[in-house]
């Protein structure tokens, strides 16, 4: 009979499809999309982008390590259920905060975000007492409590919030991409972060589709607070043509690519850079919702400069996330595109028309780049060796 520590760890036999704890737990992301997208939209300028983005990243890394913590431990474990639940309760807790995280509930927000990751390696750390994965856990648990101490500091130091913040966040996502170097533990070897790798892009391919779902979503309650008119309804339906094609963009062919490529390469490097890369196109899908609602609440107005950068904004932060993403999967460039970004950045800078005409130069690029992926025509170019 396996001990306690070799129970709590996920097994070759344990079924490598997402728990319902761990689909339940990305439904608290729902809510953080949505506070991060009305954040955005109430604040359109630099700083405020700066500010969302700050958000984004904390809330996306509960994600991010909530889903290796899944796979590697066994989901069906009672401690790991009630673990998965805190992470849910955590998110949920963020989210709530996020509207006034930088100012009123920055204790909240950090206090969800500290709680957690700390928490949980304590609880790990302690169950896995004797075994040899316990210096993964404490090395994890120790890169936590030394990013606490800024994100508390943070939390009840307004005036330096921002800085403090930022920093505990370099330390938490750069711990593993050097595999949580730790005095007296060293540093996790490769097999200690290995993943179940179709588990893994499993989990990819559904937060994906939340975050699309959360586009969908502003989508349709924007349209409902129109008039349904001819532009409404046309911009409405340009938003829902966006998300297929930005789904589709995704899954081909380095979204299919994942599993295999996680399953062969080097997880310090790709497990981890995964992570970052998913991180700027789950961003580039809530620039993209801001725009949506911009372009159908007004679409016979001529925007700004700042409303047509955020609607082409929005796909051309997916198109640079899923450029990357294809170059740390296949090594290989896609030239067009490339030349899709020059063409999104060309439009913002020239410019003046109605909101739903730069939202149809939005979904034609998105729906041309589409069209030659699936042609198979699309030029590309093989850069360096794969890991």
């Amino acid at each position: 009979m396996a001990s306690r520590p070799e129970r709590l760890l996920r097994g070759s036999d344990t079924p490598l499809s997402a728990s319902f704890l761990e689909l339940f737990f990305d439904l608290a992301f729902v809510l953080a999309l949505s506070q991060l997208a009305d954040h955005l939209l109430h604040d359109l300028t630099v700083v405020g982008v700066l500010r969302t983005g700050l958000l984004l990243t904390a809330i996306w890394w509960i994600w991010v390590t909530t889903t290796w913590f899944a796979d590697w431990y066994d989901p069906e474990s009672p401690l790991i259920r009630l673990l998965l639940l805190a992470a849910a309760l955590s998110s949920l807790l963020a989210g709530v905060a996020i509207p006034q995280a930088l100012d009123g509930r920055g204790p909240l927000f950090a206090g969800a975000y500290v709680g957690l990751v700390v928490g949980r390696g304590v609880v790990t750390a302690m169950t896995l007492r004797g075994h040899p994965r316990q210096r993964r856990a404490l090395r994890i648990l120790i890169w936590y409590s030394v990013s606490a101490v800024p994100w508390l500091a943070g939390a009840f130091l307004v005036g330096w919030r921002v800085p403090l913040w930022l920093l505990a966040l370099a330390i938490d996502l750069n711990g593993p991409r050097f595999g949580w170097p730790t005095p007296r533990l060293g540093r996790a070897k490769p097999e200690e972060l290995r993943l179940a790798s179709g588990h893994f892009a499993e989990r990819y391919q559904q937060i994906m589709i939340i975050a699309l779902g959360e586009l969908v979503l502003v989508a349709g309650l924007s349209y409902a607070d129109t008039d349904l008119h001819l532009p409404e309804t046309a911009a409405f339906l340009l938003v829902f043509a966006t998300a297929v094609l930005i789904g589709l963009l995704y899954l081909t062919p380095a979204g299919r690519r994942l599993a295999p490529a996680i399953e062969h390469a080097n997880p310090t490097r790709l497990a981890v850079r995964t992570g970052y890369l998913h991180l700027v196109m789950i961003g580039g899908l809530v620039v993209t919702a801001v725009g949506a609602e911009l372009s159908i609440a007004h679409p016979t107005e001529k925007g700004d400069l700042t409303a047509v950068v955020v609607i082409l904004g929005g796909p051309t932060l997916f198109l640079i996330g899923r450029i990357l993403f294809s170059l740390a999967i296949h090594r290989r460039l896609s030239w067009p595109r490339v030349a899709a970004l020059f063409a999104m950045s060309g439009a913002a800078a020239a410019l003046r028309l109605p909101l739903l005409a730069v939202s149809v130069v939005a979904t034609s690029v998105v729906l041309v780049v589409v069209v030659l992926d699936r042609a198979g025509i699309f030029s590309y170019r093989r850069v360096g060796k794969s890991d």
